[in-house]
């Protein structure tokens, strides 16, 4: 294949992802707005609390993400049996995984305050974390269903699935939080209720269309039969993934944290900052799983060629998207923060001047936000796990979190220092994983290819 057919390729899987992400975050995006409209206390409540179920469910997210790769594989190697038992048993940890940990919601009060948040925030997170956290399950089934369509090229059902989502949690948010068309004012509990008639919705969705479109795969027949073998694999490629998930996660986890400890105006404007800030990852996350499915693709092919061409154009492409978000940040900030705030507040000027100093700083990370999930989605197409999430864990817990504490609180920085530690963490995992590939990894495919070649 030409670089032109490489990018038509990646664009074909990737813009219908790119936009499910993006309609998928506009469900929490619409969350942020509507609470920020309610109130600055239940909006602080809110980014904690979403912080918090965020971070649970990134990590549970590795068992749906590894799905990915290894359905492309099998897809490629024409192996409808095993795709069928890799879903299945996908399907299996992401339920055994929300039920281990819906107690962490029920009682998330005393963990947020044992990380040193105010109470009354805390309070206010538990109220909507205690609904919340039933919707975890849903989610990430509905994860696993994505991975899957994704994997085999249905990335516009992915697309469409998410994007009806949409419109239903505002009409739920807005009779719900506001007590609008008779229905009782809820505040945060509404928008966690909201939340969970949609993923519930859209489980269904899902679960509809692989049934009835992909009967052939039979994803359901004996679903409660153990396939012990690939479950022991899906669980070895997903604990990984999900751990390098919850470091880069934890990394931003973590920095809300710090931005509590100064008050409830910087941990607002940290908020808006940090939604807008991954409303522009959307674009580099739906880029990268086009990545991983192309390269679980040309592993299953064994041609390392086409899978070097294919990442060349799909870091180039998100270099492109990259260099868009950093134009919006820097020419239109004040608009983009303005658009989270009631016009009454009366704590908005100092919101406004502290979201507007961060989201500069959100424009830095842009570059190399993008070069880390592009790797990361590159790597984890051939199966490269292990290795990713040491790097992970190096970069943002043993470089990010400490210096942001360091510039942010030793040196005095505060907001900006804190967010500055979040460029430099990203930074070095950027460098460290398109090394990798580039390097080692690459090097050991094309061995393995040409000796199974030979053979």
């Amino acid at each position: 294949m030409t670089y032109p057919d490489h990018f038509r390729s990646l664009m074909r899987l990737g813009i219908p992802l790119i936009g499910g992400h993006i309609a998928q975050f506009a469900i929490t995006l619409t969350d942020t707005v509507m609470l920020g409209w309610y109130s600055v206390e239940a909006l602080a409540s809110v980014v904690l609390g979403g912080t918090f179920f965020f971070v649970i469910f990134i990590l549970g997210s590795g068992f749906a993400i590894a799905v990915m790769p290894l359905v492309a594989e099998a897809d490629a190697e024409g192996d409808e049996v095993q795709l069928r038992r890799v879903t299945r048993m996908g399907l299996w940890l992401s339920v055994i995984f929300g039920v281990l940990v819906l107690p962490l919601f029920i009682f998330s009060q005393p963990i947020l305050l044992g990380l040193q948040q105010e109470r009354e925030v805390a309070e206010l997170a538990q109220v909507y974390l205690r609904v919340a956290g039933f919707g975890l399950m849903p989610s990430l089934l509905v994860m696993v269903f994505k991975s899957y369509l994704a994997a085999l090229g249905r990335t516009r059902v992915v697309f469409w699935v998410t994007v009806a989502a949409v419109p239903a949690n505002g009409v739920v948010n807005y009779a719900l939080i506001f007590g609008n068309w008779g229905f009782p004012e809820l505040g945060v509990q509404g928008a966690a209720i909201a939340s969970l008639v949609v993923q519930a919705v859209s489980l269904c969705g899902v679960v509809v269309y692989s049934a009835v479109a992909m009967k052939h795969h039979d994803l359901f027949g004996r679903l409660w039969r153990p396939d012990w073998d690939v479950f022991g694999r899906v669980l070895k490629l997903g604990v990984p993934i999900g751990v390098t998930n919850l470091a880069e996660v934890g990394l931003f986890a973590a920095s809300s944290l710090m931005m509590g400890w100064l008050g409830t105006v910087q941990l607002a404007a940290h908020g808006i900052a940090l939604n807008l800030a991954s409303l522009a990852f959307m674009m580099h996350l739906g880029l990268s799983n086009a990545a991983t499915v192309r390269a679980g693709n040309a592993l299953g092919r064994k041609d390392a060629d086409h899978m070097a061409r294919g990442a060349k154009v799909a870091i180039a492409g998100s270099m492109v998207t990259a260099a868009v978000a950093v134009s919006v940040f820097l020419l239109f900030p004040e608009f983009l923060i303005g658009l989270f705030i009631d016009p009454d507040e009366p704590q908005r000027d100092a919101i406004m001047a502290i979201g507007v100093t961060l989201l500069w700083v959100a424009a830095l990370f842009q570059v190399v936000d993008g070069l880390q999930v592009m790797a990361l989605g590159i790597l984890r197409g051939i199966q490269d796990t292990r290795g990713p999430m040491v790097i992970a864990a190096i970069s943002y817990w043993v470089i990010g979190v400490p210096t942001g504490y360091v510039l942010g609180f030793v040196m005095g920085y505060e907001g900006v220092g804190v967010w500055a530690g979040l460029v430099i963490g990203l930074t070095a995992a950027a460098i460290l994983l398109l090394w990798r590939f580039w390097g080692p990894d690459l090097r050991r495919l094309r061995a393995k290819f040409a000796a199974s070649a030979e053979a």
